[in-house]
């Protein structure tokens, strides 16, 4: 039989995951403009560097969510399973400012938009799997699937808003 951990959040950890969360973003569309704008190599290194800088960024704020939410019992991590969420993140940054650094049909937007939803789920649910508790996490498969499918059409939804900023702007 077990019984249910009852937590409660920092708010000012809270805030701290908003406001990564809206500089990452604005960085984020900063560098897909540089990504664009570069030549070849350059172009290359812009995406790399945006890619990291925007993973981080999501990954950050995904875990500084996570730090807020305050368990009473002590939570730790494990380092390489919350290293490999962080790859996670930074791949769906990657898709995404390659993404928006060409011009593109509607079926590779959709594509986008599942690879990167998929990616962020991903960086997700490894970034719970890294916490050790005197606890037993369990999943809902059908809460799992509906988060999978909120991140696909969320990303889906960011890449086709960013597409739409960068027409009315060109």
């Amino acid at each position: 039989m077990y019984s249910e951990l009852t937590g409660t959040y920092k708010l000012e950890f809270v805030g701290l995951s908003f406001a990564i969360a809206v500089i990452s973003s604005y960085t984020a569309l900063d560098l897909s403009k540089r990504v664009q704008l570069a030549w070849k190599w350059r172009g290359l290194l812009w995406l790399l560097g945006g890619a990291i800088a925007m993973g981080v960024g999501i990954w950050s704020m995904h875990f500084v969510a996570m730090l807020a939410f305050e368990l009473p019992q002590p939570v730790t991590y494990d380092v390489w399973t919350t290293l490999l969420s962080l790859l996670f993140a930074v791949l769906a940054s990657s898709i995404a400012l390659s993404l928006l650094s060409r011009s593109i049909s509607t079926p590779i937007l959709i594509g986008g938009g599942i690879c990167m939803g998929i990616a962020i789920a991903s960086m997700h649910y490894t970034g719970m799997a890294a916490m050790r508790l005197q606890a037993k996490l369990e999943y809902d498969i059908r809460l799992v699937s509906l988060s999978v499918i909120i991140a696909i059409i969320a990303s889906f939804a960011a890449l086709w808003l960013a597409f739409r900023l960068k027409k009315i702007k060109t």
